[in-house]
């Protein structure tokens, strides 16, 4: 069996889809889904079960599992309760980690560029204990990723029991469908879309820094399918190792993307620029960008979708569909 724990979720949800249309062995979807819409991003592809976070390192123990997808986490970048992110971002992995060490199960995770808090440190994934202390991230969630992260590096370099197969993904600025359910934390496009597609401005944040243009702050955008596309990928290579960045190692400015979106709507482009929040300057990013250079070592060779293709494809297939769910 191949667990995705997070599997009704946003990336979660898309690698299950895969899996499906894969025919890959039976599928277990662990997530909690909650009395909203969350259901749809899995409603159309058979699952073997549907498994509690809670209950799941009991069912590793009692089940054949080969590999845990580990997508699930409190991704809330505004999230203040910091003891509930340990919790389930740091507590829970660290369990999981354990049981997939003891039982021999593989353990590709999800880690996150929020790790590097506001770039001063650079976007290298060197996974090392050393290179990882350099970095400070600026939030709880950023933080609870890095803490698993270090605490992986740990172990390995001591030699402690480990996964046949462990990877963490750090994953940059990830957009495409089945976000729906994210609410204010949908990416720009799925938050845009209905502006662009009624033909009114986009709204930007204008820039309070003098090296960057209003509409000029700068991403590593990168398209979910290229996101599973990796991970299945990396399911075929149990020998590959390690903690890498998941970007597409080329930013991208806010404007392009909002470009980008009218472009796929067949409108003119329209941008109204608006004050940052003060609660946001001060920690504002300007610049990220994926050093993508030891995924390509560890012998990933597939292209990564473009900007303007993977907003066109997102609009143009999802956003604009009756049912927008893969």
């Amino acid at each position: 069996m191949i667990v995705v724990t997070g599997g009704a979720g946003f990336i979660g949800s898309n690698l299950v889809a895969a899996l499906s249309e894969r025919r890959a062995r039976d599928v277990v979807v662990c997530d909690w889904l909650g009395d909203g819409a969350k259901w749809r991003n899995i409603a159309k592809h058979a699952v073997a079960d549907i498994v509690a976070p809670d209950e799941l390192v009991d069912f590793l123990a009692a089940g054949d599992v080969e590999v845990v997808f580990h997508m699930g986490a409190n991704s809330s970048t505004t999230e203040t309760d910091v003891d509930l992110i340990l919790e389930q971002n740091y507590g829970f992995s660290m369990a999981l980690w354990a049981q997939c060490a003891a039982l021999g199960i593989r353990l590709i995770y999800a880690s996150s560029a929020a790790t590097y808090g506001d770039g001063g440190a650079g976007f290298d994934d060197d996974g090392s204990a050393e290179a990882l202390a350099r970095l400070r991230p600026l939030n709880p969630y950023g933080w609870s990723k890095h803490l698993f992260d270090q605490q992986v590096a740990r172990f390995t370099e001591s030699e402690e029991p480990a996964p046949p197969q462990w990877v963490g993904l750090k994953f940059f600025n990830v957009y495409g469908p089945n976000e729906y359910h994210k609410g204010a934390m949908q990416s720009v496009v799925a938050h845009k879309f209905p502006l662009a597609l009624d033909g009114r401005p986009v709204t930007l944040f204008k820039s309070a820094h003098p090296d960057y243009a209003d509409g000029g702050q700068m991403r590593d955008f990168i398209y979910v399918r290229d996101c599973v596309d990796v991970m299945l990928w990396l399911y075929d290579q149990p020998q590959v190792n390690g903690l890498f960045n998941l970007g597409t190692g080329r930013a991208r400015s806010f404007d392009d993307l909002a470009a980008a979106l009218f472009a796929a709507l067949d409108r003119p482009v329209a941008i109204d620029y608006i004050d940052m929040p003060d609660a946001v300057r001060d920690h504002y990013q300007y610049h990220t960008q994926a050093e993508m250079g030891r995924l390509r070592a560890a012998g990933y060779g597939a292209p990564f979708t473009s900007l303007e293709d993977g907003v066109g494809d997102y609009a143009r297939r999802y956003l604009s569909a009756a049912d927008p769910y893969r």
